[in-house]
């Protein structure tokens, strides 16, 4: 199966070793091990003296490990006990003219780029949209794919020391604000929205960047930047090929990636993604120490760090769901825990790799990951599923009131905390009976007025409720509408017209995109977390496309809420 880290081994892999996934930081490839992680190094002494010398009011300190090193100044060494002190050098409240002599613009190493494919109506766009009030906001989002495009400067590539930014061979589109890079799931929602944009070359470059981290550092990193090379993201590139493929049938394509897609299923079900990492996050670094600083040993900050990364990984970063007491982030246990979503994903990525197989005439690697889905899907019925509550649900490996590990498996150790994640099976279509799961979903709670909220508990985390995200919502909509239930399709069809308006809602008033949506009120983006919302935003844009492609949106429907 599928833990967080040095779980008990659950299922086997097609190639016979054991398989037991989980979310789990990652040792850093070994480039990283020496050219740029002086400069890494040097970025967060910067950002906790800038957090000393501005404040926390408004401070991110993601800003300052983004800042690329001026080429006509030398890199500073954080070694040298003579390098540039910003609190010495400036002589007012902040570090500005330090960080204008040494360093250029977070992003500036990113280039705006045009899509080759963009075209601003593509033809056969979204024909089942006929309000015209709707179709015109629909070629707005369309139209925000261009200018969420860049291609990695050639600095980056002839100069890696002078950037935590990573080359990439193709153009990117980047989720939006702080998020200057490109990130690992939230391209699969990017690509299915660029599918219903026509732009088929953008979609296949997105793979293949994502394909060459893999062929470079051996996972697909969380994100294109140094910092995070610890660690991935929910595996989802499998589905990116997949999509691409059912709209394209570019055999080529899936040939070029099947390799790089073996690789991955290696890294997520062998003891290559069981190591260690106990040090605060580079972007979060000045969060992380705060946060730990209610610890009293070192060896409690290094495992409180260590399920910050793994949080991280797990894509909700951070949830109640991964604490045993939420109202304190120091109890974090995500190593300790067998996720539903996790290996939900892996299933259809043992699923696709299947399929691929066969297309690639290779029939005896098909039928081992044939059986190795099948033996995945029993694990997810046996381990995960709630039969008084119908839905799967998280398995903890150790006792949350005493912390003992547990060796055999008790229904105890679920959590019956109520969360999207306890739905996501019904996007592979796990169930034995859609109608069942259907109706706990609607006596679950998490059905709000204008979609689907992540958690029942509000701690202020930005996993947690109220905030309702683009990828749960497609996950489960999708998984209702094509369960084969017309009960299913039509509940689908009502959270996917609730999302649809609260998106055009919060367009209508901000003229943006958002992150994340308060579900409780339509038009309202969500909040809490660590950082301030953010808007652009490529998950949130692809889903809205995708709702609109497979529901339309008649002439006479109302948009507004």
């Amino acid at each position: 199966m599928a833990p967080n880290h040095e779980p008990k081994t659950l299922i086997p892999s097609p190639s016979s070793s054991s398989s037991s996934s989980s979310f789990s930081s990652s040792p850093p490839h070994p480039p990283f091990n020496g050219l740029l992680r002086p400069l890494i190094s040097f970025l967060v002494r910067l950002q906790s003296e800038a957090l000393a010398t501005l404040g926390p009011k408004n401070f991110d300190p993601k800003l300052y490990v983004d800042l690329p090193s001026k080429p006509t100044s030398p890199p500073p060494n954080p070694r040298s006990r003579g390098s540039p002190d910003p609190r010495r050098r400036d002589p007012g409240p902040c570090s500005w003219m330090f960080l204008d002599e040494y360093f250029d613009e977070a992003g500036s190493d990113l280039a705006y780029v045009e899509p080759v494919d963009f075209v601003p109506e593509p033809e056969g766009f979204l024909p089942n949209v006929e309000n015209p009030r709707v179709r015109d906001w629909a070629l707005k989002v369309h139209s925000l794919w261009k200018d969420l495009s860049r291609r990695v400067a050639d600095e980056v590539r002839e100069r890696p020391e002078r950037h935590t930014l990573l080359p990439l061979p193709s153009p990117v589109i980047v989720p939006g604000s702080r998020f200057r890079e490109v990130y690992y799931w939230d391209s699969y929602w990017i690509v299915r929205g660029l599918l219903v944009s026509k732009m088929y070359d953008t979609a296949k470059g997105i793979v293949n960047n994502l394909i060459s981290l893999i062929e470079t550092y051996g996972h697909v990193l969380n994100g294109a930047r140094t910092y995070y090379s610890n660690r991935s993201q929910p595996p989802l590139l499998s589905s990116m090929v997949y999509d691409i493929y059912m709209r394209t049938q570019d055999l080529e394509f899936v040939k070029k990636a099947f390799p790089s897609l073996l690789k991955e299923h290696s890294f997520w079900v062998s003891d290559v993604h069981k190591a260690m990492w106990n040090k605060p996050r580079p972007e979060s670094a000045t969060i992380d120490e705060q946060s730990a600083s209610k610890l009293s040993t070192a060896s409690q900050k290094e495992n409180f760090f260590r399920q910050l990364a793994s949080g991280a990984e797990s894509g909700w970063d951070f949830s109640s769901r991964w604490m045993s007491n939420s109202s304190d982030l120091t109890t974090l246990a995500t190593t300790s825990i067998i996720p539903v979503d996790l290996n939900t994903f892996i299933y259809k990525m043992e699923l696709d790799i299947s399929v691929f197989a066969k297309l690639v005439g290779d029939n005896s690697t098909s039928e081992k990951f044939l059986k190795a889905s099948k033996e995945r899907r029993a694990a997810i019925r046996s381990i995960f599923w709630n039969s008084s509550m119908k839905q799967w649900l998280d398995y903890w490996l150790i006792s949350k009131n005493n912390c003992e590990e547990v060796y055999n498996w008790q229904a105890d150790y679920h959590n019956h905390n109520v969360f999207a994640s306890n739905f996501i099976p019904l996007w592979v279509k796990a169930y034995d009976s859609a109608e069942e799961v259907l109706e706990s979903l609607q006596r679950s709670g998490l059905i709000q007025e204008v979609g689907i909220t992540t958690s029942l508990s509000n701690t202020g985390q930005q996993w947690d409720f109220p905030n309702g995200w683009a990828p749960l919502q497609h996950l489960i909509v999708e998984g209702l509408a094509y369960s084969g239930s017309k009960e299913a399709k039509s509940v689908a069809e009502d959270i996917a017209i609730r999302w649809i308006r609260t998106n055009y809602a919060a367009y209508r008033i901000t003229g943006a995109m958002h992150e994340k949506y308060d579900v409780t009120e339509c038009g309202k983006p969500g909040g809490g977390g660590e950082y301030k919302p953010q808007t652009g935003f490529g998950w949130s844009n692809g889903v809205v496309l995708a709702f609109l492609e497979a529901f339309g949106w008649p002439h006479d429907k109302e948009i507004d809420c």
